[in-house]
């Protein structure tokens, strides 16, 4: 038997640490590996990987804003002056596949098979054409094809793409069933690969064959066009606003620069460089800069040869960079490198007078350098200091030593100190709870069992100390994620010993653990809870519970309860409203709360306009861009090289340098610049720009409508409400056509390889293969198809379908089945255990809506589209 069931038993049965050991052999238990910590949203213009679902800020969402997967660079003739280069180029395999099962219920299906290669038209959209390649038979062996591409912006134009092996030939798929597909988070492009130099490159007009898509003739590039179609010429039923021509006729077409060989050798060279300072090798990094003196983005040659000496380099150096580049995003970024290095240095005097010039300070290392700066100085920042330690696993060096300051400084008590404890347990973040138990004068030991081996740190008993009871509430609050009835047999065994409010911690750590997974016990364990001080995220899950069961006076209390930046958030402004209407019927006090967030278009702010009387429809246009207003954007030096990054696939420091360059925008240059990306095709950014927009409006940049004459036929066919099949993709994938997700959903529509297979398989598409799920015909099919599915399987419900899609039907099911009587649409979504397919759902639902008023031109209820979601059906067929 196994130490920790030996451990548990002991639990149980009573018996004592002492006495397990002494028959037990002395061999460690293997740690249960918990899923990370759900990563915070971090605002743009830098995310790790913006997910569509995340306005970047995102984000993280599903969720994070996305970036597509980099394919792998064409890269450098060797020269002399270049250290030899051996990094090949990386690629991360799918995860295992495991394609879902058949559903006994018939399911109607639309099979739109890709046409044969010869007959594949070419999209009539502006440059570039990153997104539908022109592709043909490889170039021989001896030489690296070059892509072809259409032209972009003045003196920027797109990198070639490589020309990998020739897909397989087309198999059927086994026709076996699998397992259920695994939980796939919203895409997350990976950073571009890692190159090494290539041979002779072959003449532009070379043809080449891109991974996952089938070869097809080259397509000549559409000419430009002042107003580029992103609908199709003649979409039936698509309202007026849709088909308004975004520039005025006497636009004029933005000019391109013309691709060179030579140009394509530096680009490489810049992307070696790129990878030599990720890989912080100051030699490479300095070799491939002195090649790059005439480098069309001079001020990232500059960052990435001074990032690989940031711990060496002079405070000179430093300022040198930032004079020369004063004002652009790469200086922002290097000023705030530069803060954290000053921050682990502890130069206080520099980090100061650098501090107030760092224009996006959305750093939360810097935030606490910055606060434990003032501490060193005798200020009083505890109460800045607890609003801002909420996510120990992000701490890192700052924050941990601005804790240890403010103990020392008698800034933060024992119970701030245990309160971050707490947190640090339920974010299963070990290294803080060591930290601070050791601050406590406890085991730090003993804080690292509690997270990693709840049942082992339970054995060994509760202790004398408050330190040493509040490490075995840990471990109890750890060990109800596993086992709820373990933790309340160990909780009741001591509760003599502890407090009544110690008791109420306890009972709070395993109702947050019962609200995980939607237990009905967990309305009780909350009731047990009655005076402990929740975290955040335990005062989210009691007010959510209470939802559910429709304990309005406990919703009104404890939303009430939370802190001041927690409460004002749309999603418990509006829940407040519906707490004081119908708890206490205080309609005019509701509606001024709704009034509050009524004019966000988001799902919280759509749900407000409909207490207060409105449907939602789309505002009025104005008037079109004109030329004169897009010329400024064509020129503006940050857009122009957000659009050489994006034609590099670096989308990354493309979305940065994006973002930096709106800040300073108004209404009207917002709707301007995101014009100039429609015209470029980079739909995510158009659609992120046309977002921020408060009193101009323009609809067919905020929900796009493109690639309409392969997705509307589909729906139709499948009986799919288009709008919401819209409403989906732009939360995948943002429009983005090669977006890639860690875990390998890949396309428009995000389609797992093994879901992908299945849904091949269930509509008879025998040619499919999965290098094809990148094609964007097939990748649309395949979604279209899935969605019908899953819907089928909801009993019609698109709020359930939408969980499905994200999360699994498995988990959809699960969730569903805790239910005993219907439920409102709206509270079944905020009460989504997973973080990602909560937004995720709420995202999709909202732009679906969004999408029917569009289309329909007629005002729509975000209500109705959720409906009720009833107890799981008796008749119908499951989803694996």
């Amino acid at each position: 038997m196994s130490l920790p069931k030996i451990v548990a038993g002991a639990i149980l049965a009573g018996t004592s640490l002492t006495q397990v050991m002494a028959r037990t052999p002395p061999t460690l238990p293997v740690p249960r590996v918990a899923p990370p910590a759900e990563a915070p949203y971090q605002a743009p213009p830098a995310p790790p990987a913006q997910s569509p679902s995340q306005s970047a800020p995102a984000p993280q969402a599903q969720t994070p804003q996305q970036t597509p997967p980099a394919a792998p660079a064409q890269t450098p003739q060797q020269t002399p002056a270049a250290p030899p280069v051996q990094t090949p180029v990386q690629t991360t395999p799918p995860p295992t596949q495991t394609p879902v099962q058949t559903t006994p219920r018939p399911v109607q299906t639309a099979v739109q098979p890709t046409p044969p290669a010869a007959q594949t038209p070419a999209q009539t959209a502006p440059p570039p054409a990153a997104q539908t390649p022109a592709q043909t038979t490889p170039a021989p062996p001896a030489q690296t094809p070059a892509q072809t591409m259409p032209p972009a912006a003045p003196q920027y134009r797109p990198a070639p793409a490589p020309a990998p092996a020739p897909a397989p030939a087309p198999a059927t798929a086994p026709q076996s069933p699998a397992p259920a597909p695994q939980y796939r988070p919203a895409a997350t492009p990976p950073a571009a690969p890692a190159v090494q130099p290539a041979p002779q490159l072959p003449p532009a007009s070379a043809v080449v064959r891109q991974p996952g898509t089938a070869a097809v003739p080259p397509v000549p590039a559409p000419a430009p066009s002042a107003a580029p179609a992103l609908t199709p010429a003649s979409p039936t039923g698509i309202a007026p606003a849709i088909l308004r021509p975004p520039v005025a006729a006497h636009a004029a077409p933005i000019p391109a620069a013309p691709v060179t060989p030579e140009s394509r050798a530096d680009d490489d060279t810049f992307l070696l460089l790129r990878e030599a300072s990720r890989q912080d090798d100051a030699g490479k990094a300095n070799a491939y800069a002195s090649r790059l003196a005439n480098y069309a983005i001079p001020g990232y040659v500059d960052y990435y040869r001074l990032k690989t000496r940031m711990r060496v380099a002079t405070p000179d150096e430093f300022r040198d960079f930032l004079n020369r580049y004063q004002g652009s995003a790469i200086a922002d970024r290097l000023r705030n490198d530069w803060l954290l290095e000053l921050g682990r240095a502890r130069d206080w005097a520099n980090f100061d007078q650098q501090l107030p010039l760092f224009v996006l300070n959305d750093d939360t290392q810097v935030k606490c350098y910055a606060l434990l700066s003032r501490v060193t100085r005798g200020e009083r920042v505890a109460d800045d200091a607890r609003a801002l330690l909420t996510s120990p696993a992000g701490y890192g060096d700052a924050c941990n030593g601005l804790i240890t300051a403010l103990a020392q400084a008698g800034q933060f008590d024992t119970n701030d100190l245990l309160a971050q404890l707490r947190l640090s347990g339920e974010a299963n973040a070990t290294g803080p709870a060591r930290r601070i138990a050791a601050l406590l004068g406890a085991s730090d030991l003993r804080a690292a069992q509690a997270v990693d081996f709840p049942a082992l740190a339970m054995a060994r008993g509760i202790g004398d100390t408050r330190a040493e009871h509040e490490i075995y509430l840990v471990a109890v609050s750890r060990m109800a994620r596993t086992s709820q009835k373990l933790a309340v047999i160990a909780l009741n065994k001591n509760a003599a010993r502890l407090t009544p409010q110690e008791q109420a911690i306890g009972w709070a750590g395993i109702a947050h653990a019962a609200s995980l997974t939607l237990a009905p016990e967990a309305a009780e364990y909350w009731r047990k809870a009655a005076g402990a001080p929740l975290s955040q995220e335990q005062a989210q899950w009691k007010t959510r519970i209470a939802m559910r069961r429709a304990d309005w006076k406990t919703v009104k209390a404890t939303i009430e309860a939370m802190p001041p930046q927690l409460r004002s958030q749309p999603t418990w402004t509006y829940w407040l409203g519906r707490a004081l209407q119908a708890e206490l019927g205080q309609h005019e006090q509701a509606a001024a709360l709704y009034q509050r967030i009524a004019d966000q278009t988001n799902f919280y702010g759509q749900l407000a306009l409909e207490e207060l009387g409105q449907k939602i429809s789309i505002p009025p246009p104005g008037p079109a861009i004109t030329a004169e207003e897009l010329a400024p954007m064509a020129a503006n030096p940050g857009l122009r090289r957000a659009l050489k990054f994006f034609s590099l696939r670096l989308r990354f420091e493309g979305t940065r340098e994006w973002n930096w360059e709106l800040r300073k925008f108004s209404e009207r240059e917002l709707l301007a610049a995101a014009e100039f990306a429609r015209r470029h095709e980079i739909l995510d950014r158009m659609v992120n720009t046309s977002d921020r927009t408060r009193t101009q409006f323009d609809y067919t940049q905020r929900f796009p409508a493109p690639h309409h004459d392969i997705l509307a036929p589909t729906a139709r066919e499948l009986g799919l409400d288009r709008a919401w099949v819209y409403g989906l993709i732009r939360q995948e994938s943002r429009f983005i056509m090669d977006a890639q997700s860690s875990v390998g959903a890949a396309g428009l529509m995000q389609v797992m390889p093994s879901t992908g297979a299945y849904v091949a398989r269930k509509i008879g598409l025998g040619d499919y293969v999965k290098n094809k799920l990148t094609d964007l015909r097939t990748n649309l099919v395949l979604g279209a198809n899935y969605m019908n599915m899953v819907l089928a399987n909801a009993d019609g419900s698109q709020t359930l379908a939408t969980a499905a899609y994200n999360a699994g039907p498995g988990r959809m099911r699960n969730w569903r089945s805790t239910l005993t009587e219907s439920m409102e649409g709206a509270i079944f979504a905020e009460s989504i255990p997973y973080n990602e397919t909560r937004t995720y759902v709420k995202n999709v639902m909202a732009n679906a809506t969004n999408y029917a008023a569009l289309f329909e031109n007629k005002p729509q209820s975000l209500k109705a589209r959720l409906g009720k979601v009833s107890p799981r059906s008796a008749q119908g067929g499951d989803l694996p």
